[in-house]
């Protein structure tokens, strides 16, 4: 019997989130600190790795574009932001409803693409 139909979803961070997601077993983000009320997983990898790239590395040293799958159907909750360009587009998550997002993440968070700041 196949498995729920899924949306692949990317996100990226730095090492510190991806330490904490490596620690639950890539199956899981951590809780949202205080000043982040929003989980933002995106919609194209394109846009995870701008991110990673150019904002993560110069404020880590490190960015990481991960790549997961969520039950679709569970993410029609959440409408799809544009976020800027036409392509910048993702979902807003409340912080209060991640631990239930979690449990909707279909197998492992990988990572797909990484960088490094040059030594």
């Amino acid at each position: 019997m196949p498995g729920p139909r899924t949306t692949t979803l990317w996100r990226p961070t730095g090492p510190e989130e991806l330490a904490l997601v490596e620690a639950s077993g890539w199956t899981a983000w951590p809780p949202r600190l205080p000043e982040q009320p929003i989980f933002y997983p995106v919609l194209n990898e394109d846009y995870a790795v701008r991110i990673a790239r150019d904002w993560n590395v110069p404020a880590s040293g490190s960015g990481y574009v991960t790549r997961f799958e969520v039950d679709a159907g569970f993410l029609e909750r959440y409408p799809v932001r544009q976020a800027g360009g036409e392509t910048i587009l993702e979902l807003w998550v409340p912080a209060e409803e991640l631990a239930e997002f979690n449990r909707h993440i279909v197998g492992r968070i990988e990572v797909v693409p990484e960088f490094h700041a040059r030594a």
